[in-house]
């Protein structure tokens, strides 16, 4: 399986980005997509992610109420809009997809098998 994400720019604070992750290849086995991102000098940490069946979508706090997670299974994409968005908000993000797993388990990165690049967000004050 194979990830792209786009959509990453610069952005003033309280402005709206919306990323996107295209995944191609041996896809059948996704159940769930996720967004991870890791701010400058820091550990990647979880944001969102979206389970196939049934459409859950999972946030991390830090995010809720600003960040909303869809996808297409159809289509074996997923995006991130982001609103509101803080300059603590400023930090690579991921794209990744993983088989079957825990829905509480969502936020670990052991949760998933493939990775996109990565794209960058920056968010200016």
């Amino acid at each position: 399986v194979q990830l792209q994400a786009f959509g990453g720019g610069l952005v003033q604070a309280g402005g709206s980005l919306r990323l996107s992750c295209a995944a191609s290849g041996r896809t059948f086995n996704n159940y769930v997509m996720g967004w991870f991102r890791q701010p400058p000098g820091k550990e990647r940490e979880a944001v969102a992610a979206i389970y196939w069946s049934g459409a859950s979508t999972y946030y991390a706090d830090s995010v809720k109420g600003r960040f909303t997670v869809s996808g297409d299974y159809a289509k074996n994409t997923v995006s991130l809009q982001m609103n509101s968005l803080k300059p603590e908000d400023t930090a690579v993000y991921y794209c990744s997809s993983g088989g079957r797993t825990y829905r509480s388990l969502w936020s670990r990165e052991s949760s998933y098998d493939y990775w996109g690049q990565g794209t960058l967000v920056t968010v200016s004050s």
